[in-house]
């Protein structure tokens, strides 16, 4: 497991130019990225770091320490938009940064950091970005994992990689914990939260209603969080748990960053909410099927990782977004009561820590 690890090399108090971070924009990477704030923060202590971020991802950014600032702005994913590179462009030079670290290897991403003007541009070779990168790295496919790729480029290039980086941290204060329960109208006591959602079909588990019925049965409280394209889902949660389970699906990711804060164990397909949920310091259980845990689990840890062990898919794991063959087995052959058995585990667990 990855801990709060101190990375090689002395750091740097001399250098105050800020630092400006050009993520990935889908909320897990995003999470992940706290991972290169904090290799920058060992690095150099005194240059602030700031994220680009869209209105999705932006309630992230409130919650992780050593970011001064996100830089809201959004970017149409299918288009140039040369308009609003431009008027990105501005906003950048208008703050001054010495650095920039452009984490996607595509073209439109490097665009405004290059117009404006900031000194350091760093990023690896890709997309024919010459003249818009100023600092190449080479060898980002002989990374093993998506999270070296990126935290390679805040080492000082050649560096090897360190046996550990540090993890992603997301704080949210307790206080902020309880409104949002009274808000809610929900109760003091220990909930599980059930993130049934994800980027790609194939990585749903399916048997989310008859665990939260079974997990309502067993006396537990049960909430469903997600986004608007979650609603469906939950609709479908409630009806097979009843009174038990709450829909906190919505279109605000704070509030599932709260739900997740406030719930005493998550479970999640491979899915931004669970690398949420652990960068919180939540007992998360991640459910994989297409996906490898080695290379897309929170580098914080899983209090389980949950896979299917009744026999070795020849197809698994296949990365892919949409089963195409096996007929979704990898997710199929984990039972809902296999799940929820692991879910009091996890609970009596985080319980008997707390009490010692």
């Amino acid at each position: 497991m990855n801990r709060d690890s101190q990375l090689s090399g002395s750091a740097d108090r001399s250098d105050t130019r800020p630092i400006l971070i050009i993520p990935y924009m889908w909320i897990g990477d995003f999470v992940r990225n706290h991972t290169v704030v904090r290799v920058l923060k060992e690095r150099w202590p005194n240059r602030p770091v700031d994220l680009l971020t869209t209105s999705l991802c932006a309630p992230l950014v409130d919650y992780m320490p050593g970011v001064r600032a996100g830089v809201l702005w959004d970017l149409p994913r299918s288009r140039l938009a040369v308009g609003r590179q431009f008027g990105l462009a501005k906003l950048l030079r208008e703050r001054n940064y010495g650095t920039a670290l452009v984490l996607p290897r595509t073209w439109k991403a490097a665009i405004a950091p290059a117009l404006a003007g900031i000194p350091e541009r760093v990023g690896f070779v890709g997309e024919f970005r010459f003249g818009l990168l100023n600092r190449w790295r080479w060898g980002e496919k002989k990374l093993p994992r998506f999270i070296d790729k990126n935290a390679a480029l805040a080492q000082p290039d050649g560096a090897p990689l360190p046996p550990e980086w540090p993890v992603p941290q997301l704080r949210v204060p307790a206080e902020d914990i309880v409104r949002w329960r009274q808000a809610n109208g929900l109760s003091a006591g220990a909930a599980v939260a059930l993130a049934p959602g994800s980027v790609g079909v194939s990585k749903r588990w399916t048997y989310y209603p008859e665990a939260a019925r079974l997990l309502v049965e067993r006396g537990l409280e049960v909430w469903v969080v997600g986004g608007p394209a979650e609603k469906g889902l939950a609709q479908e949660i409630v009806a097979a748990g009843g009174p038990g389970v709450r829909d906190l699906t919505g279109t605000d990711l704070r509030n599932g960053v709260l739900a997740m804060a406030a719930a005493g164990v998550a479970i999640s397909n491979d899915s931004g909410l669970m690398h949420i949920a652990a960068a919180l310091g939540t007992p998360t259980m991640g459910i994989f099927g297409p996906t490898s845990p080695y290379l897309w689990a929170p580098l914080n840890g899983l209090a389980a990782t949950v896979v299917q062990d009744k026999s070795v898919l020849s197809c698994q794991p296949c990365q892919s977004t949409i089963c195409k063959m096996n007929d979704h087995r990898c997710m199929r052959d984990i039972a809902a009561s296999e799940v929820v058995a692991i879910a009091q585990r996890v609970l009596s667990e985080a319980g008997a820590r707390v009490t010692t």
